[in-house]
């Protein structure tokens, strides 16, 4: 078990650096029965997905469980900068590519009201890719990668208790490895000697860090038929490191690259959910999750060479305004019984942007989000196979150049569309 375990586990770590968008800098959920019913999973969490969603549903379980999911989000962003003429400025649309993440589960009971257990998985991540075609119109011509990857690996040992029939309680500790990747101009300065202005050129950087956090959970389950949970996922704060380049510095004799430092604060979440039972093979779900992104009020970098620290400054790079606001997701779902081996699924959620408009920028996109999810589970013996299906539909925003400019905002509409196919399987021993 312990060897299975361990290569899910590091599959899931291997497939992290590319994650695409959703809920703020955060996944929308992990496991495919959960997805199914449009996450509305925290008054239920009775799969190997408890751990991320409501660790209290652990300690229901009598025998030992794992469990594997992997899923695929495949986004279609749209940027579009209008002119004063019939041809838009920058019309830019990203190919299709494929995000990776998942999550890797193991379950042990203790005793009949103790189970321990440990996750792996990537409950977040932000990201965006474009062809530097299609933005030469504001570059000068010159084409630039753009491109961002932010994401995380939760490494999560958990404790669960059933206090009597009807309340259980559980926690996890969350060790949070985070990865941060970006591509992108990094524009023109005055610096006041020749050469003046000065083009930065192209800006690249790539770090890590590591950031500790928790998750509490109670569920409580007064009948067959109803169930309520709550989930409080404390605020992390993951502490980045690592190296900037500019290639071009050289040429102007300054240091072609630097190391930095940066922290970003994964907030406070705090999610309530809902299960009734209202016929034998009818399970209906409602959740209220909300997420306080306005902690995110700006992210600040300390570049640690000294030509680099007085260059990012003039230029504005060291600053990211984001002006994040909290957001509060309704999610819905049902799971239908056809018979002891098959379960169909369907579910809806809102997903609001958290992000203002004066902030928005390609490489950090902020979207509001409405999703339907479909989802089959299979049951054969202790296997249990689950497939979902989600569909985002982003809505169109429009930034119209303000004052003052904040430091990264793009005027400019913005698009986003995305599908997620979903696999799990989880076995019991």
């Amino acid at each position: 078990m312990s060897k299975r375990f361990l290569l899910a586990a590091l599959a899931v770590v291997l497939v992290l650096p590319s994650i695409a968008p959703a809920n703020g800098l955060n996944l929308n959920g992990l496991g495919s029965r959960a997805q199914g019913m449009g996450g509305a999973f925290v008054g239920i969490a009775n799969d190997f997905s408890a751990v991320f969603w409501n660790p209290a549903g652990a300690a229901g379980f009598r025998k030992e469980m794992f469990g594997f999911y992997a899923t695929d989000l495949i986004p279609t962003a749209t940027y579009r900068l209008p002119s004063m003429i019939e041809e838009p400025v920058v019309d830019a649309k990203t190919k299709t590519s494929h995000y990776l993440g998942g999550l890797a589960a193991y379950y042990r009971p203790l005793s009949s009201k103790v189970v321990v257990g440990l996750g792996i998985g990537t409950p977040s991540g932000l990201g965006a890719m474009w062809d530097g075609e299609d933005f030469t119109a504001i570059t000068g011509g010159t084409v630039y990668d753009w491109s961002s990857k932010v994401g995380v690996v939760s490494i999560s040992p958990l404790v669960a208790v059933k206090l009597n029939d009807i309340v259980s309680v559980g926690a996890t500790v969350n060790l949070n490895y985070g990865m941060l990747s970006l591509k992108m101009p990094a524009g023109i300065v005055l610096v006041g000697i020749p050469p003046d202005p000065l083009d930065l050129g192209q800006y690249e950087e790539n770090m890590n860090g590591w950031g500790i956090g928790a998750t509490f959970g109670a569920l409580v389950t007064p009948s067959a038929k109803l169930g309520f949970g709550l989930t409080v996922r404390t605020p992390s704060t993951v502490s980045f490191s690592g190296t900037a380049n500019m290639p071009t510095l050289p040429v102007h004799e300054l240091p072609g690259s630097s190391d930095l430092k940066r922290k970003i604060t994964w907030p406070l979440w705090i999610a309530g959910g809902v299960s009734f039972r209202p016929v034998p093979r009818l399970l209906l779900s409602a959740d209220v999750h909300w997420t306080q992104w306005s902690k995110l009020d700006r992210i600040t970098t300390d570049y640690l060479e000294s030509a680099w620290e007085t260059l990012i400054e003039m230029s504005g790079m060291d600053l990211r305004v984001l002006v994040w606001k909290d957001a509060t997701q309704l999610r819905f779902g049902a799971e239908y019984t056809l018979n002891a081996s098959t379960a169909l699924r369907a579910g809806y959620y809102n997903d609001p942007a958290p992000g203002p408009l004066a902030t928005l920028n390609v490489l950090l996109p902020s979207h509001t989000f409405n999703a339907f999810s479909i989802g089959v589970g299979k049951t054969i013996s202790d296997l249990q196979l689950d497939f979902g299906l989600e569909y985002l539909m982003g809505t169109t925003r429009t930034a119209v150049p303000s004052l003052p400019v904040l430091p990264g905002a793009m005027p400019g509409t913005y698009g986003m569309k995305i599908v997620v196919p979903t696999v799990s399987v989880s076995y019991k021993f």
